[in-house]
């Protein structure tokens, strides 16, 4: 039996929308969750061998994480003023039309957060195989298992799977804090690092800023929860500065344990620092609780992607009126379930050749990154645009130095644009592909938007 808010107009209601009924805790989760990814785990060495001092090693990160803090900042004034669940996809359709915001929408669900839930359950497979052999399948089998779990956990309604989302992140945090212990307990036991011989004279900050940038990818889209949080506007800003203030002081913590038990060469030349950190002052039990803890970031991201996806997959539906249910949400549960069924399906459908291609997939996802930063640079300008179209609409948080940070912000990503370009060179073809796939689509998705009646907007 359907509830009657469950999202169709029943006995001459209005279909359920987003109800606030989430807590900033929850916002700050989905925020950090998307963001503490293999990140800051992989990349680091990569940036420790571009940059010959430890001072600029902190510098580059602590500089990434003051320009993410400018876009979340920008970010905030727009779901603060519009929100809804589509975050970004709805500001780039107010910003510049349902067109465009149709390809940014089109992208996510074709390959980028579908592709990298199908991904990331193999990455977190393979973790759990280095301490349980799963035998020849195993793999496959648990990140097909992996990601119907966390579906089922999300339709259980909107606090089922936030309240797992909190949890995986804080048992994240947790494992990152454990870093910056291994560092303090080395320092106070008086234990060399691992290599402290100098690091050859290096440069290459640009080639720094790329990797440290990627590693704090993903923040935007804590903006699908701006219609959900209970402290409406204020909510959301909260979300995004608490959730990058958080990341910035963790991401800085872990590269200072890094370089405290590993030297600075030694972190350069290492292959998994967490775990090398966590042995060195810990032992073997204190390696295990690291590797651990860095599986559950997959899980994490996992989680929030499914969240936000199936949110950015319900606003188009809603909006066009294609797929049906896919545009209706479940006001019982508090959430898109059709959509959030789309979403898992489909990542279950690329595992699938994930599992069948041997990494393949994993390079298309790379090849597709370049669209992920160009909609960056479009969301980045939004805000200016949207100060434009609509002067007079209520905003209850402000950019500051307005209209330096947006600027500032989406100059970043247009260099981390152009750096991703010329690191895939032909490979961003792949990503134009995929926007051509969607501009097939377009059609169809105008006339279904014409006979689709017309939404009310979400009110701050």
């Amino acid at each position: 039996m359907i509830p009657l808010d469950a999202g169709a107009d029943l006995a001459g209601e209005a279909p359920a929308q987003p109800r606030r009924h989430l807590g900033i805790r929850h916002g700050i989760a989905m925020c950090a969750g998307m963001v503490i990814g293999s990140g800051i785990f992989k990349s680091t060495p990569m940036v420790a061998a571009s940059i010959s001092s430890p001072i600029g090693l902190f510098l580059v990160w602590l500089i990434g994480g003051v320009l993410s803090f400018c876009g979340a900042l920008c970010f905030a004034e727009m779901a603060a003023a519009f929100p809804d669940a589509g975050g970004d996809y709805h500001f780039l359709y107010k910003a510049y039309g349902r067109k465009l915001a149709f390809l940014f929408a089109w992208s996510r669900f074709a390959v980028i957060h579908t592709g990298f839930i199908a991904i990331l359950a193999y990455v977190f497979a393979d973790y759990v195989n280095e301490a349980l052999p799963l035998g020849e399948h195993g793999t496959g089998f648990l990140a097909v298992g992996t990601i119907v779990l966390l579906c089922v956990i999300n339709l259980r309604g909107v606090r089922t799977g936030m309240g797992a989302q909190t949890g995986f992140v804080a048992i994240v945090v947790c494992g990152m804090l454990a870093l910056g212990a291994a560092g303090v307990w080395m320092a106070i036991h008086g234990m060399p690092p691992l290599n402290d011989a100098p690091v050859p004279p290096s440069t290459a900050y640009g080639t720094a800023m790329i990797f440290v940038m990627l590693a704090y990818g993903g923040w935007s889209d804590a903006a699908t929860l701006s219609a959900e949080l209970r402290a409406g506007p204020r909510g959301i800003v909260m979300t995004l500065i608490g959730g990058m203030s958080l990341v910035t002081v963790l991401y800085t913590l872990v590269n200072w344990a890094y370089v405290r038990c590993l030297g600075h060469a030694g972190l350069a030349a290492s292959n998994a620092p967490a775990a090398t950190a966590m042995y060195l002052a810990f032992g073997r039990t204190g390696e295990w609780l690291v590797v651990g803890a860095v599986a559950v970031t997959s899980i994490a991201v996992i989680n929030a992607l499914l969240i936000a996806g199936a949110r950015t997959t319900y606003a188009v539906a809603r909006d066009s009126g294609l797929l049906g249910s896919v545009g209706q949400w479940d006001g019982a549960r508090g959430i898109p379930a059709s959509a959030l069924l789309t979403i898992g399906g489909v990542a279950l459908v690329e595992a699938a050749v994930a599992g069948l291609t041997h990494g393949a997939f994993a390079t298309l996802v790379d090849f597709v990154s370049p669209v992920y930063w160009f909609f960056l640079v479009l969301s980045g300008a939004a805000v200016i645009v949207l100060r434009v179209r609509f002067p007079d609409a209520p905003r209850p948080f402000r950019v500051p130095l307005y209209p330096f940070l947006p600027i500032l912000f989406c100059a970043t990503s247009a260099y981390v644009l152009y750096a991703t370009l010329a690191y895939v060179k032909a490979g961003a073809l792949v990503g134009i592909v995929v926007l051509a796939l969607g501009t097939l689509l377009l059609p169809w998705f105008g006339k279904a938007r014409q006979r689709a009646s017309v939404r009310p907007e979400i009110s701050g």
